[in-house]
């Protein structure tokens, strides 16, 4: 499912009240061959994919205890060259194991940018707006906003490289405050996924849309960002006490 939509008007846009509005995923919604539709699609359009984890409860289907990243990471050590884009075998997959989410792998195909869900939704208000292409794009549960782009290929200098991995958070950089950039050696959930908490992963944007140059969204993201982590700045300041 995908969704096109206007300039926001304030703080909150026509993108926020619909996602506001969305109920989470549910596998038995997806009855008919939904969910494996959408993941086929996803796999035609080139984005590599392989099974994941799923929610058992508040708790990750695997047998680790503490699962840190509950049904968010893939089943196998092996993802990346698991991971593939042909229909036979995601067929399989899907309907062998029903309850999966999966996952797809970053910096073969495509990368994701992966910013605050609040974040998001403003850059993307701004980025139709002003006619910039912008490719899938999908929502979680869980507070993040994600941009599917071309992925930045292999470059010359292989210091140039940026080697993201989940638990790889720049928000500490100033010019990219709380931006994830997913490229070689990482993943992310594919939609529709299920998280803990009857929390989901869903496209706003689906992957029929064609995957932009990751340059052309950074300059709106990285914006919306940064106003995003001064606002949050600014509302705990307003709350602290000030002495007289």
């Amino acid at each position: 499912m995908s969704a096109e939509f206007g300039r926001r008007p304030g703080r909150q846009g026509r993108i926020s009240q619909w996602l506001r509005g969305r109920r989470p995923a549910r596998l038995e919604e997806d009855a008919g061959g939904g969910r494996e539709a959408m993941l086929l699609a996803a796999a035609a359009a080139g984005l590599p994919i392989a099974p994941a984890a799923h929610p058992v409860g508040y708790r990750c289907s695997c047998d680790r205890i503490g699962c840190p990243t509950p049904a968010r990471h893939p089943v196998s050590f092996a993802w990346q060259t698991q991971s593939t884009t042909d229909r036979a075998q995601v067929e399989r997959w899907v309907r062998h194991q029903p309850e999966a989410n999966f996952i797809t792998a970053t910096g073969m195909v495509h990368d994701v940018l992966d910013v605050p869900r609040e974040a998001g939704e403003e850059a993307l208000e701004g980025l139709l707006a002003a006619d910039v292409e912008v490719g899938p794009v999908a929502a979680t549960g869980d507070g993040r906003m994600l941009f599917f782009t071309l992925t930045r290929g292999t470059p010359e200098d292989e210091d140039e490289w940026w080697p993201c991995v989940l638990d790889c958070r720049p928000e500490t950089m100033d010019e990219h405050p709380g931006l994830r950039w997913h490229c070689r050696g990482s993943y992310v959930l594919l939609p529709p996924a299920r998280l803990p908490g009857e929390l989901s992963v869903e496209w706003v944007r689906g992957p029929e849309h064609a995957l932009p140059d990751p340059l052309s969204l950074l300059e709106h993201l990285t914006d919306a960002c940064a106003r995003h982590v001064g606002d949050a700045a600014e509302d705990q300041l307003a709350g602290w006490p000030h002495g007289g």
